[in-house]
């Protein structure tokens, strides 16, 4: 292979990688380029100290970015050579991806990168139309193939999830340091930043669904956000939980590829994702739901998919910012 081939094959994975979601569209990842190989790289500085000190929503972030740098390089017509968490002596390095032999994209890489950069977080309610069962079947085997698993909750289970959101958004948001913590990623209106949550990316009321799935206050005492939603999304979706059998570090970053791995393949077929990780990030509840709700495995993320008419508008950090 030539040498602008490759170079072209990795410039397209690094502007593939940086579309990835984050918590609190955060974007905790950097890159390095050497040669061939692309160095994945998490940015402790951008890690929420309060809501994540264990780091394990920041390596979900960059397994989403590990995802979408393997798809662009796929696309591109290379076969990614991965190995995660290389070095334990440098425990923000995630991933190498070097480039593999010539391939020819299959259908899923295509759609894949497709979506990449029209995929995005909902916050609000969804409209009535439901998602097809078929198609949920799909998106648990799409995780399946990341190696993790993702588990669509039933009505009872649903209305635990909901509750427990919103006892946790209740705790959180009377914590001043996680208020502090969620705003400091709210972009006011009118914001320039290249990361973060713009205002008219989340409601200023709470969307109305039932059974009520609490939102981030990222308007604390302010007048930020966007309307509701429209009139008639107040439907919550399909509650799914994406778990894996153990949880340590490479098993979060498996779950973040596995994760978007279903964001991907939603948005090719129109369903896009709410996500509410409050219960999560308080280990008592984490571990309620892990005994409770998901036969011993480890709860990474609770999702609701759904249809939704909006298209927002998406902020990136410009790539050079990330090298």
């Amino acid at each position: 292979m030539s040498t602008r081939t490759a170079r072209e094959a990795i410039d397209a994975a690094l502007e593939a990688a940086r579309w990835a979601p984050s918590v609190h569209n955060t974007q905790p990842w950097s890159f390095a380029v050497s040669r061939e190989e692309i160095s994945l790289r998490a940015d402790m500085e951008r890690r929420l100290r309060v809501g994540d000190a264990a780091g394990r929503e920041l390596l979900i972030s960059c397994g989403a970015a590990l995802f979408n740098l393997r798809t662009g390089l796929r696309r591109a017509g290379f076969e990614p050579v991965v190995r995660v968490l290389p070095d334990p002596d440098r425990p923000s390095l995630v991933a190498t991806v070097t480039l593999g032999p010539a391939v020819e994209p299959d259908e899923d890489t295509v759609v894949f990168a497709g979506e990449i950069e029209r995929r995005r977080t909902h916050r609000a309610g969804f409209a009535a139309a439901s998602v097809p069962c078929r198609l949920v079947e799909r998106l648990a085997g799409a995780a399946s193939g990341e190696g993790a698993r993702l588990t669509p909750a039933g009505p009872e289970t649903a209305a635990v999830i909901a509750a427990l959101t919103r006892a946790a958004q209740g705790v959180q948001a009377g914590n001043r340091r996680f208020s502090l913590e969620v705003i400091r990623w709210a972009r006011p209106p009118g914001s320039a930043r290249g990361d973060g949550v713009p205002a008219g990316g989340y409601p200023r009321a709470e969307p109305r669904t039932e059974p009520a799935f609490a939102q981030r206050d990222y308007a604390w005492r302010h007048d930020w956000g966007g309307p509701a939603g429209q009139e008639d999304a107040t439907a919550p979706g399909v509650v799914a939980l994406l778990t894996t059998r153990e949880d340590g570090r490479p098993e979060w970053v498996a779950a973040g590829q596995a994760l978007q791995r279903v964001l991907l393949l939603a948005s090719a077929h129109g369903v896009s994702a709410a996500f509410h990780t409050q219960a999560l990030e308080m280990f008592h509840l984490r571990a309620f739901v892990r005994h409770e709700l998901c036969s011993g495995q480890h709860p990474q993320m609770i999702m609701r998919l759904g249809i939704t008419r909006e298209d927002k508008d998406a902020v990136r950090r410009p790539l050079a910012d990330l090298l």
